[in-house]
């Protein structure tokens, strides 16, 4: 059985390490999606494993969908990389919310596409 975090505020700062990625669309600052959670996890690592935890995958996932992002801006040079893009970014949105909304309710989320570069 998969252990479930009790304390409303570690809960709270795990869903705020998947959230803050979200900045990455709202301000125009090149990886604020990886900013963000760097942030939250910096500050709250030391206090709470399951930010520690929840840090680590939330960086993970944005590390990993920047790259992918990267990656499709060069194929954009043939033309396929502008619906990648777009597919990158909507997954990454999607599963970051999803993230959020896990670490919220306790549970410790993993997400189903994301290299480990944070052990």
């Amino acid at each position: 059985m998969e252990r479930i975090i009790d304390n409303p505020d570690e809960r709270t700062w795990g869903m705020l390490c998947h959230l803050s990625a979200l900045a990455g669309y709202i301000i125009p600052i090149p990886f604020m999606n990886i900013i963000g959670p760097l942030i939250v996890y910096n500050i709250k690592k030391q206090e709470y494993d399951f930010v520690e935890d929840q840090g680590k995958e939330a960086l993970n996932f944005q590390i990993t969908m920047t790259l992918a992002l990267l990656v499709a801006v060069v194929l954009a040079l043939i033309l396929i990389g502008f619906l990648l893009m777009g597919l990158i970014a909507l997954f990454s949105l999607i599963f970051t919310i999803i993230g959020a909304v896990k670490a919220s309710q306790g549970e410790f989320y993993r997400y189903p596409i994301s290299y480990r570069f944070i052990k």
